[in-house]
């Protein structure tokens, strides 16, 4: 049963920002972060959601949260009910299941991206000759080939605009040789984690998205994690290379808006009802493949 779509919130009394997707809560020593359902793609916010998308994203957020807790700390205090009333209890029906609370941390300035695959952005660097975020990959490789070894490739954090590639050497500059090293390494052992568990589920997770920040002395991993908007996964039984693939993910969304007389800027165009259905369809999917639960 689908849930009402929840678009933005609003908590009397508790200073609010707004990112693409999450509406992010002051609670004093504690953020209280809700997931919406909007979508966002080319750096835009579709003007109509995805049903139960906040749900989905938070749930998976949640599940490699814990799942990967030997591997890394995180940002996470708790996404109890209980926990969640106390916050708001006149308000509570549209932050359940969409919104956990958590440390507050100094954001580190980069977006770290690892590939698996080669795909989106890096198979565009790689088709014209260029270094992928200053990493040389050898000859023939096609679109969508596995790599070798997954390959840290960062990016800036944008406030407007597109994020930029970086190299380790820009990471580096920016936040000094020990940390870029941990930030590295850190992505690349969360990645390799996730995606040997995620095959074994039968999706291939392409390439995705880590923040990371400071608390207490300690890098942790924050926002959203391993999700359909911040990864590509694609269907591992219908995978080639050489070709776009099926997926999981909002490129399905991306697809759409490729195909209309859109310049990308705002604002955005509405999606139609089929390719709200069909991505909600997708993002459920992928949500009880990783979890092995049943979205409800």
């Amino acid at each position: 049963m689908t849930a009402p779509l929840v678009l933005e919130t609003h908590l009397p009394g508790l200073p609010r920002r707004q990112g693409k997707v999450r509406d992010v809560y002051d609670l004093g020593d504690r953020l209280l972060l809700v997931a919406t359902d909007r979508i966002s793609a080319f750096d835009c916010v579709m003007p109509n959601g995805i049903p139960d998308k906040g749900r989905i994203l938070n749930g998976l957020s949640l599940f490699w949260f814990d799942h990967l807790s030997k591997l890394t700390a995180n940002h996470l205090i708790s996404a109890a009910d209980e926990d969640l009333r106390s916050i708001a209890p006149k308000d509570f029906d549209s932050l359940r299941g969409r919104s956990m609370i958590v440390r507050k941390a100094r954001v580190l300035p980069v977006e770290c991206v690892v590939r698996g695959y080669l795909a989106g952005s890096g198979w565009k660097d790689y088709h014209q000759g260029r270094l992928v975020s200053g990493v040389k990959l050898p000859p023939g490789l096609q679109q969508c080939s596995r790599l070798a070894e997954p390959i840290f490739t960062p990016s800036t954090k944008a406030e407007e605009g597109h994020d930029e590639p970086m190299t380790f050497t820009d990471v580096v500059d920016l936040i000094g040789v020990k940390t870029a090293a941990q930030l590295r390494d850190l992505s690349l052992a969360v990645y390799s984690a996730a995606r040997d568990y995620a095959l074994k589920q039968g999706i291939i997770i392409a390439d995705t998205k880590f923040e990371w920040g400071v608390a207490d002395g300690g890098i942790i991993l924050v926002d959203e994690v391993l999700t359909p908007d911040s990864s590509r996964f694609w269907p591992a039984d219908d995978y080639a290379e050489g070709r776009d693939q099926a997926s999981f993910d909002k490129q399905f969304v991306r697809n759409y808006l490729e195909s209309l007389d859109w310049n990308k800027q705002p604002p955005a165009p509405r999606l139609p009802d089929e390719i709200v259905e069909k991505t909600r369809a997708r993002y459920v999917e992928a949500y009880e493949r990783l979890t092995q639960k049943k979205f409800a």
